[in-house]
């Protein structure tokens, strides 16, 4: 099939050798755990410190910290190999591709030294506040407030659809350090939040797909965070710095649509040709045969498309509009895909103990998180 035919340009033997050691660790550590992780709304707490002692956190944070010394390539192949593995539990795009870049580009040589080793270990897992229940989207309407009260910030407010949220050791808040109006106001401030007083992890939110995802409320009231855990050490660069890093995000985004895709298309290809209907194969029916065909072409053409900007972003030339434009039209298409695919299953398609029903499930939210589609079509238009 085409789809295995092709070899995205980006790749190399160090990646193939990691793509290697990435799916035994997840066959062997994670898919016994599915549906386990689907009950309790989280994977295991020990999970992320195998996972560091397997060399997976932080592949693409310096060596210095323990990390792999890599690049956003080796951070996709693992997240690749996820998808291909149906794992949508563990959220280590968060901890090692979003959040573990905010304290390595914009911490202090102090403050790099404290957390990231850590964080690369698997002993901290990391996790960002940044949504709250009145303002979605538009983060320049952050009312969470943190003010100075001689050597801490006392930060109050709420947050809400925050990933790794009963994992995490290492909080960085979105939070408002002056009166300034709008992003100006903005710091991003990182709480060490084991037995932190004033903390609260609140209820777990019940969504419609990614059930194993750990997904919380989070609060804090009158909590205390020494002003010298201000990543960066400068006040009001928040929204800067949330605007710097989000492209890298919405390709990690990405990156999970078109593995996916991928996968749906394999499955369904695989059920097409052993499943019988009317005295033979599914794949024998013309409509069978032209939607697949169409789902091929769909994934490739995203798959291309994401090739592209990948290398870009390892070049450091990937920017806002390139970003968003992958993030819509992969997880578009994603969506397309997994629907068509999962009529190809009929009733099965339907049952949670098939795979396609969970991509379909889990699928939806790639089109809200990350900014919406509907945002990112705005900042494509406003490069134009």
């Amino acid at each position: 099939m085409i789809l295995d035919d092709y070899r995205s340009p980006w790749l190399t033997e160090e990646l193939d050798d990691l793509r290697d050691l990435s799916r035994t660790f997840l066959a062997k550590e994670a898919t016994p755990n599915q549906e386990r992780w689907a009950e309790q709304h989280s994977v295991d707490r020990e999970f992320w410190n195998q996972a560091g002692a397997a060399g997976l956190l932080g592949l693409s944070l310096p060596t210095e910290y323990g990390g792999g010394g890599g690049t956003f390539a080796h951070e996709a192949v693992l997240m690749e190999e996820q998808a291909y593995a149906f794992d949508s539990a563990w959220n280590n795009a968060v901890h090692s591709v979003i959040v573990a870049h905010y304290l390595s580009v914009y911490g202090t040589d102090e403050q790099k030294q404290r957390w990231l080793p850590k964080v690369i270990s698997g002993e901290s897992v990391l996790a960002i506040a940044m949504t709250e229940p009145s303002t979605g989207s538009d983060l320049q309407a952050v009312r969470t407030r943190a003010v100075r009260d001689g050597d801490d910030y006392v930060i109050n407010g709420s947050k809400t659809f925050i990933s790794n949220a009963t994992n995490c050791d290492l909080l960085v808040i979105v939070a408002r350090t002056s009166d300034e109006p709008g992003a100006k106001g903005l710091s991003l401030i990182v709480a060490e939040v084991t037995d932190l007083p004033g903390f609260e992890r609140g209820r777990v939110l019940k969504k419609m797909g990614l059930p194993g995802q750990d997904t919380r409320e989070l609060s804090f009231v009158d909590m205390r965070v020494p002003v010298a855990n201000l990543l960066g050490g400068v006040e009001g660069q928040g929204f800067v710095q949330l605007m710097q890093q989000l492209p890298q995000e919405r390709l990690s985004i990405a990156v999970t649509a078109v593995a996916s895709a991928e996968a749906a298309v394999r499955e369904a290809i695989a059920y097409a040709k052993s499943r019988e209907a009317f005295g033979k194969d599914l794949l024998e029916f013309q409509n069978t045969r032209f939607v697949l065909a169409e789902c091929v072409a769909d994934t490739l053409a995203a798959r291309t498309m994401l090739d592209h900007l990948i290398g870009l972003h390892v070049e450091g030339k990937l920017d806002a509009a390139g970003a968003s434009l992958a993030k819509f039209w992969t997880t578009d298409i994603q969506n397309k895909v997994i629907d068509r695919c999962l009529q190809i299953f009929g009733g099965y398609g339907y049952m949670s103990e098939y795979p396609i029903s969970r991509m379909y499930a889990d699928a939806r939210v790639q089109k809200i998180y990350g900014g919406t589609n509907e945002i990112m079509k705005e900042l494509i238009a406003r490069s134009l």
